[in-house]
This record gives C-alpha cells, structure tokens and sequence, in this order.
C-alpha cells in the first residue's frame, strides 16, 4: 500500500508551499519562522505519493540555533482510508523523529491545537485519535489538556478596587521568591510534572523561569507583583507580555496565604490592563482543564475558551510517572 511512498524533508524554504498542501492552524506561522530559524527545512518532513501531499510533520524551537522544543504539526490528509492513514503516520514518524531529535535525547513534548468541541464532532475526533494512538505507538503518553483564552478590545476590565497595590518585578530572584510558593499544590500539570522528577519547590519555578521569561522581548515593567497597600505583603504576581507571536498573559499566581480572598480576579485585570494599553488586536493565555479556579478567573474576566491543545510527551528512560 505505501511501497511508493516518499518520506523527506524539505529541500529548502523554496519548497514551503508543498507542505501547505495540508492545513493546520499555525500555517501562518511558517514562513516568518523558517525565516526566523525558529524552523528549519530538515524539521519539515513530508510523505508523498506520485507528488501528492498525505502527510507531514514538524518541529519548532523559540530561537534560531536552538534544539527542537517542540513537535507541533503531525498531519494526514483527510480523505485517506484509516488504515492507509495510519501506515503514512508510522512512516512519518519512523522516519522523521531519528533524523530531527538528537540521538540520545528525549523527544520534545507534541502540542496539538483544536476546536473547543473536538470531542462533539465524529470526524474530528477520529482523525485527532488516530494521530494520538500513532503517537503512543512510539511511546508518548497524554500528559494535559489546556483551555487556550483570549480576550479582545472592547471586552470590560475591572476597575481596581483598591484592595491591592501593584508594583514592577524588582528582578529574578524578586519574582522567584514568589514563584516558588506559588509551585506549592500546583494544579497546573507542566509544573506537577517537574516535580514529580524529584525537583524541588524553588528548582521548578527556576525551571519556568529560564525556559521562558528570558524570551520575551516586551518590556520587563510590565512584570507586576500584587501587594497589600501599607504593608507591602506580597499577595501574587502577573507576567504580562509578548511571544513571538501574540500579547499574552504569560503566568500568573496567588500565594497559597493569600487564596480564596478574590484576588486572582484583581491581578488578572492589572495584567490585562497593562496589555489593552498598548492597543493590542488580542491577548491570549491558556490554563489546564482541570485547573478550574483559574479556568473560572479567567471567565469572569471576559476571556473567551476559542481552541484546546493537548499535549503529549516521551518520558525518559526509566523516569517515574508518580
């Protein structure tokens, strides 16, 4: 069935247009991050038959030089018999995960972006199913599925009601002094993962922090800690700021002293705030299903669930799941 089958990365960028031959969500993407190197063409994998696009794969990291950080497109085309379907899948994957993933190393996690309702609509979710069962041939394993929000201009902003004074993140260690409590019954699964690896409170927060804040190249005072007026109690923190890609509200958190008060709904409008100032077409977050006080904060501050992402990971040779 698939003897003829042609597995392969692309040639160059020149040849971006056939891997568009399927659609995906982040297709926009592609071109400013090839050019970007946040991509490059031996990361763009494709399976062709006679010329005709049936699948493709391929992985993206935050900044050109760096290692693949994440496995974001696994496409199929979608008039394919199941079973042809799968074997394009195997191929795909047999092939392009020993050539793009260091040897040795543990495959980068796969994000998958999808309808709020992929679970309602049979032929969604049949072909979604199919790209996780071929993942799991492989040893991936579901590790969450997260709510991806956003709020849009127009949208209210609670007004500050005077409860909380706000002030810049001073720098690291100011805001990892408030990172690390907060880890503290977590119920965000990325963070319940590290420290499941043994990692402790403050080496996880350390974690979060240089995998990603260092990234960001919006302004550093728009980091904000919450505090109580008069005191300065620290209360939480809101990292708004810009990927490569949209305004976000990239982390926010409560310490555990100070939850159940209503806080969260407070620092999540300063956050927004600050963003909507600098006229922005959107601002989007994510948070885990099953992290319902958050999914719920967010709701109330106008932000509207419009995808999930799933996500799957590989786990080290002999690593606890516990």
């Amino acid at each position: 069935m698939t003897d003829d089958l042609v597995v392969r990365p692309l040639a160059g960028p020149e040849e971006l247009d056939l891997f568009l031959g399927l659609s995906y969500t982040l297709d926009h993407e592609l071109a400013d991050d090839l050019g970007s190197g946040r991509r490059r063409p031996e990361w763009l994998w494709v399976a062709l038959r006679g010329g005709r696009l049936l699948g493709r794969i391929a992985w993206w990291t935050k900044k050109a030089g760096g290692d693949p950080l994440a496995l974001d497109f696994f496409d199929l085309a979608p008039d394919l018999p199941a079973g042809e379907a799968r074997e394009v899948g195997r191929r795909l994957l047999a092939a392009a995960m020993p050539a793009v993933v260091p040897a040795g190393a543990v495959p980068p996690e796969f994000n998958r972006y999808l309808p709020a309702d992929w679970r309602e609509v049979p032929e969604t979710r049949d072909r979604v199913e199919l790209l996780f069962s071929l993942l799991a041939e492989t040893g991936a394993r579901p590790l969450v599925e997260r709510l991806r929000l956003e709020w849009l201009p127009g949208t209210p902003v609670a007004e500050p009601t005077g409860r909380l004074a706000f002030r810049p993140v001073r720098d690291r260690e100011d805001l990892l002094a408030l990172m690390t409590p907060v880890m503290e019954g977590t119920l965000d699964a990325h963070g319940r993962a590290d420290l499941s690896e043994g990692l402790t409170l403050r080496e996880a927060a350390e974690r979060h922090y240089d995998e990603e804040f260092p990234h960001y190249s919006s302004p550093r005072e728009w980091w904000q800690v919450a505090e109580l007026p008069g005191t300065g109690e620290p209360v939480g923190f809101v990292i708004p700021a810009r990927n490569n890609y949209n305004p976000i509200i990239a982390y926010i958190g409560v310490l555990p002293a100070h939850r159940g008060h209503g806080y969260i709904d407070e620092i999540l409008a300063h956050g927004t705030r600050i963003l909507a100032g600098t006229d922005v077409p959107r601002v989007r977050a994510a948070t885990d299903l099953g992290n319902v006080p958050m999914a719920a904060a967010f709701a109330r501050a106008g932000y509207v669930n419009f995808q999930r992402q799933v996500d799957y990971v590989w786990d080290a040779p002999g690593a606890s799941r516990s």
